[in-house]
């Protein structure tokens, strides 16, 4: 652990070297996800700036906001003279990552397109401030949750539930295998049917998903809200037994990484060996 003042380097997850010359004490969060865990690793106090986005923990609703997550405040954030920005590849925009850094002021970029990338970033972030051997706790927690759910999926390793999980509505989006939430699911013994998109987060219809013959299709409720009333069109929409197997499911379960990983996925696990339970 960095004591007080002391200096450090960390590679990002896109290869900058981050030069920090001492313990970072005031930091910037741009990622809802990343907010939530400096607060779990005890850095909380240490947050001087979020997003609008960032709702998790409660304590967060105290702290000042800088915008969106692809618009964000830059006067504000300079206004907040933090010496670490904390910003995410794909909910942060390029430009706005480098207008900060042209300030002489430090970001860590993080990427994880997997489940233990994504362990592997936020012990980078321990690292940069100086927490860690409480990441190193957490860590050692969503990776004992890893196993566990890994260890109880048997046989439905090999015997996938194809699934449609769409972002977004109108159009309607999806993911490829080159994402977090793709690994999540794979993880979870179920195969996306948009894996081998050519594009990252590929636009589609129903009628062209509906071709890659998924046997269920999960709503989650961010970043595009799904609600009951969206299950229910599907169900009108969609031909028999498919229509019965329509669900929604929490966002940041699939999509949060850090400290939400350490419940978040042995919850979205157990909602999902249920649909499996209904269909055997």
């Amino acid at each position: 652990m960095n004591t007080a003042g002391a200096p450090a380097s960390i590679t990002d997850d896109l290869g900058f070297k981050v030069e920090l010359k001492r313990t970072p004490e005031r930091i910037v969060s741009l990622v809802p996800s990343w907010t939530e865990t400096l607060f779990a690793i005890g850095a909380g106090e240490r947050v001087a700036g979020v997003t609008k986005f960032c709702v998790a923990p409660d304590e967060v609703a105290d702290k000042p906001k800088i915008g969106g997550t692809k618009n964000p405040d830059i006067r504000a954030i300079l206004s907040l003279a933090p010496d670490l920005v904390i910003a995410n590849a794909e909910e942060n925009r390029r430009e706005d990552i480098e207008r900060i850094r042209a300030h002489d002021i430090a970001v860590l970029t993080t990427y994880p397109r997997t489940v233990p990338s994504a362990v592997e970033s936020m012990l980078k972030i321990g690292r940069a401030i100086g927490c860690e051997s409480q990441t190193d706790v957490l860590a050692r927690e969503i990776t004992y949750a890893v196993s566990d759910i890994e260890a109880g999926i048997g046989v439905w390793a090999k015997l996938r539930l194809r699934v449609f999980c769409p972002i977004w509505k109108k159009p309607w989006m999806a993911f490829n295998a080159d994402t977090y939430a793709h690994d999540v699911l794979r993880m979870l013994g179920y195969n996306n049917v948009f894996a081998a998109a050519g594009e990252r987060y590929p636009m589609t219809t129903l009628e062209a998903a509906l071709e890659l013959r998924p046997d269920v299709v999960l709503l989650p409720d961010e970043p595009y809200e799904f609600t009951d009333r969206d299950v229910e069109e599907l169900k009108m929409a969609l031909p028999q037994p498919l229509s019965r197997r329509v669900l929604i499911v929490n966002g940041r379960d699939l999509h949060w990484y850090g400290a939400h990983m350490r419940n978040g996925l042995k919850a979205l696990a157990q909602r999902l060996a249920r649909v499996r339970a209904a269909l055997v």
